[in-house]
């Protein structure tokens, strides 16, 4: 099966490709060295993610490429600078790009580091591109005297799976590595955009690797690197559904999973289920930012409502302040960066209080701009007005195109309440705790006046 016409790009897929790396074409061209190229023995090739990009006219900037039939003095000798522990993976001396010696993979133990590797130069192309993930990854070009002048390399099948919209896994041995299922979570968000789903054999082997109990092995870090990346893709809501379908979400992120199945007021939330609440909002969050803290936030905003008793349904008292501390749990768990935290508690505490900015008194209102700690960082509570946004509209397509007006209110009363400074004839009158009483006051009627109240 051919692949469908590369977009953006002039020609056939392999055209497009060749134009690439090529430099006739605006990515810019990879670099490789003569000595590698012209070596009779050795072959370099553009592996993984930049050929499959080419061959869809997306562009990129990383390149990563495999040397087969060389070894580690080899690379050396030219003047490549080591930086793989585990296994050989070389930086080119004027590039910076990655080359790594062709190798295999064999599984020793649990988790995403429980592999040992074997690379000689006897390792083939083939052999090399069997221990990917996914077919679509699992393509090279061949580099021929920095032109890239030979076909894709093909074994597993990439091209046709490209040209289906199909994420499908290379081989059976996709089981062996959990963090595949993240990887791909993460290409589901990515491309779903231009309609590709996950083959229904691969999700049965994800499926069977959460059943191993092999997720539990994987460290924080790494699932939060997978996340951060998938919340920065175009449709990181699918990520978070691609795991609740294979059970991961239970695993790694139980907080959230819990809110599937619990009913929110019909009045307020027209898609009631609390779940589904929440990758709506999420999904609002990425018209709005593509900031990761700021869709960070859309996701967390709502987990005190896991924590709900089922006699209380669908009532939610409390849910804020309870997120607050479910948040921090889960950020402490999964490593996750102080600022995506401190956005997600305030969001949590004070998104309720955010929405109802036209019933709060001015006094209020004050109270909300200090918790947030607004004067002093400004551009973290307009993420936080964002993320609350995203929550006022991600509640079902009845609600989707309406408007907050609570943002703009906000950000009217801090513009107005941090342009407030005492003269010198009242500072000389006030000391100590007086002057900040008497600047809160003046803060109040800074506010009362931009509200007309």
């Amino acid at each position: 099966m051919g692949c469908r016409p590369a977009l953006g790009l002039a020609g056939s897929p392999d055209e497009s490709l060749r134009r690439v790396l090529s430099g006739r074409d605006s990515v810019s061209t990879p670099t490789c060295p003569r000595e590698l190229s012209y070596d009779s023995a050795m072959k370099t090739y553009l592996v993984g993610g930049a050929v499959r990009d080419a061959l869809l006219g997306r562009p990129f900037t990383e390149r990563d490429y495999v040397v087969v039939g060389a070894r580690p003095d080899d690379l050396l000798a030219l003047g490549y600078r080591p930086v793989g522990k585990d296994f050989p993976v070389f930086l080119h001396p004027q590039t910076g790009d990655q080359y790594a010696l062709a190798r295999t993979e064999r599984k020793t133990g649990a988790g995403y580091y429980g592999f040992a590797t074997r690379f000689s130069p006897d390792v083939t192309l083939a052999e090399d591109l069997a221990r990917r993930d996914l077919t679509i990854n699992a393509m090279a070009q061949p580099i021929e005297g920095g032109a890239g002048g030979g076909d894709v390399v093909d074994p597993y099948g990439g091209r046709r799976d490209l040209a289906a919209r199909v994420l499908r896994h290379v081989s059976p041995a996709f089981v062996e590595d959990p963090l595949r299922v993240l990887r791909v979570a993460r290409f589901a968000a990515r491309f779903a955009p231009l309609g590709f789903t996950i083959a229904p054999e691969t999700m049965q082997l994800m499926q069977d690797i959460v059943r191993s109990g092999e997720m539990q092995a994987l460290v924080a870090e790494r699932v939060w690197v997978e996340t951060e990346r998938a919340l920065g893709e175009n449709t990181p809501p699918v990520y978070f559904e691609v795991l609740r379908q294979c059970g991961a979400l239970a695993v790694l992120f139980p907080e959230i999973d819990c809110l599937f199945g619990v009913p929110q007021p019909e009045k307020w939330h027209p898609e009631i289920d609390t779940g589904i609440h929440t990758l709506q909002v999420l999904e609002v969050a990425c018209e709005l930012s593509s900031e990761t803290t700021v869709r960070f936030a859309a996701l967390v905003h709502d987990l005190g409502k896991g924590l709900t008793p089922r006699d209380q349904w669908p009532s939610h008292s409390g849910h804020e302040q309870a997120g607050v501390r479910i948040v921090g749990q889960m950020c402490e768990r999964l490593k996750v960066p102080t600022e995506h935290r401190e956005l997600g508690q305030l969001v949590s505490r004070e998104h309720q209080r955010i929405h109802r900015a036209a019933e709060l008194r001015d006094t209020t209102v004050l109270e909300v701009l200090e918790a947030a700690d607004a004067f002093r960082r400004p551009e973290r509570f307009d993420k936080a007005l964002l993320a609350c946004e995203a929550d006022a509209r991600g509640r079902g397509p009845e609600l989707r195109a309406r408007t907050y007006p609570q943002a703009q209110t906000f950000r009217e009363c801090l513009r107005a309440a941090a342009a407030v400074k005492l003269d010198a004839e009242a500072m000389s009158q006030l000391a100590g705790p007086a002057i900040a009483q008497a600047i809160r006051g003046a803060r109040v009627e800074a506010i009362r006046t931009v509200r007309g109240s």
